[in-house]
This record gives C-alpha cells, structure tokens and sequence, in this order.
C-alpha cells in the first residue's frame, strides 16, 4: 500500500533524510522517500500492519524534530 502525506514543520533538509533513514528500517516498509522541498512523506508499506507502521514512523520523526507533524 502507498500512500503520501503532508509534513509539517519539517525544518531541516538533513532532519528530513535522518527521517527517511530510520523509516525505511521499520519492518514491513518496502519504499520510504521524504521530500524537504514539497513536504511530503511517500510511503510504501505493508497493507495489514499500515496503522501500526505509521504509529512507528510519527515516532522516528517525533525523535528527530518534535514539532513536525505528518498528516
């Protein structure tokens, strides 16, 4: 399942591929690409275990910049 969303208050280029980094880590993740440009997260997951990846993935980001939220 891919899906794309918004970041917000993604301040750093550098946080951003850090993100990306640990995402791509999580089990169950096939493909995980950030762009600081645009803001968006794309994200090709594991269909059953989505909601579960993405509690994983708002964390890895929480730890890297507080203030940045997905949605």
């Amino acid at each position: 399942m891919k899906k794309t969303f918004r970041m917000e208050n993604l301040e750093c280029a550098h946080c951003a591929a850090l993100m990306e980094t640990g995402i791509r880590k999580i089990d169950g993740v096939s493909e995980a690409s950030i762009s600081f440009m645009t803001e968006k997260l794309i994200i090709d997951a594991e269909e059953n275990r989505f909601d579960e990846i993405m509690t994983e993935v708002r964390n890895i980001c929480k730890k890297i910049e507080p203030d940045c939220r997905i949605r």
